[in-house]
């Protein structure tokens, strides 16, 4: 696909000791494994607020909407500091062209998800997000984002992935003029991995792109893309992804040998029983595009949406 993919990253998770403790939390799925197709951007925001390492640990206090970040100790607050920090940083991000970022989970200034706010009184409820993950994520609302702990739910590392991938290409196709043939070539590629996300957001895009003559070309690539990631963050499931297969399979009915269509029949009924992961059926239709050279599955994103050495298809 060309350049790399950038991405933004909590530095501990490269292996950075940074953390309050003066450790790291390095994440060998990010360091060993996504760094072959990735070049990172590192964002440490204690660190590059100004605190020091070690440090006292710091929590969320209040409201889970609107927190104070507290040390946990001295009772300092540092809410304003952060903020002011986050708030430029987000914004000097801008010039990375960053297609996502993963955060470190739990951390009172990156946790996305779940992250403890205390009461003035000190009970704990996981309803907060870190300071600097919620600047980023209003900063940049479209960006997909994840952090390392789920990251291990293999669905969930395979549908960040699909998305970073896909805002890549998505980026290439912006560096060009914004005409209707770029917009329908994107589209086109796009189809069936759009139909196994979002079945609804298919059919909608499909209109959008016929209307699109009618639109005035940003407006209509700025709603396209607003759609394009709404879609991707629904998972794909095996229901959605039968109904691909067999759309696929659809494509073949006059080139299969009766032992061909029984075989990826079976496959079919083997992936749908969840005996055999996706790259099981993926690889079969793969080898009938190429022996029967059907020029339009070929260009299916569907078939190939990330690099096979991430092995995000081979769970059952």
């Amino acid at each position: 696909m060309g350049d790399r993919i950038k991405l933004g990253v909590s530095t501990c998770l490269l292996g950075e000791n940074v953390r309050w403790n003066g450790s790291h939390s390095r994440s060998r799925f990010i360091t060993d494994i996504l760094s072959q197709f990735v070049d990172f951007v590192p964002v440490c925001p204690e660190v590059e607020s100004g605190f020091p390492v070690p440090r006292e640990t710091f929590r969320l206090v209040g409201d889970p909407d609107k927190p104070r970040l507290m040390t946990s100790k001295t009772k300092v607050d540092h809410t304003h500091r952060m903020i002011t920090w986050a708030r430029q940083r987000v914004k000097a991000l801008e010039k990375e062209e960053l297609c996502g970022f993963i955060f470190k989970k739990n951390s009172p200034s990156s946790g996305l998800h779940a992250v403890k706010v205390f009461t003035e009184k000190g009970m704990p409820s996981r309803r907060g997000m870190g300071i600097f993950a919620r600047a980023f994520t209003d900063h940049f609302p479209l960006i997909p984002v994840e952090e390392d702990g789920r990251l291990n739910d293999h669905k969930l590392r395979e549908n960040f992935i699909e998305q970073i991938f896909t805002m890549k290409r998505w980026r290439e196709t912006l560096t060009r003029k914004k005409s209707m043939g770029s917009l329908v070539d994107f589209h086109t590629r796009h189809k069936l991995l759009l139909l196994s996300h979002s079945p609804k957001h298919y059919r909608m895009m499909g209109k959008l792109v016929a209307a699109g003559k009618s639109m005035r070309p940003n407006a209509l690539f700025n709603l396209y893309e607003t759609s394009l990631m709404e879609a991707l963050r629904f998972k794909t499931t095996v229901k959605k992804n039968l109904n691909v297969l067999f759309h696929l399979m659809g494509y073949f009915k006059k080139q299969l040998s009766p032992d061909e269509k029984q075989e990826l029949l079976e496959i079919l009924d083997q992936y749908r029983r969840e005996h055999v992961p996706l790259i099981v059926p993926i690889t079969l239709i793969n080898h009938y595009v190429r022996k029967y050279r059907q020029p339009y599955l070929s260009q299916q994103m569907y078939l190939n949406p990330h690099p096979i050495e991430l092995r995000l298809r081979n769970h059952a």
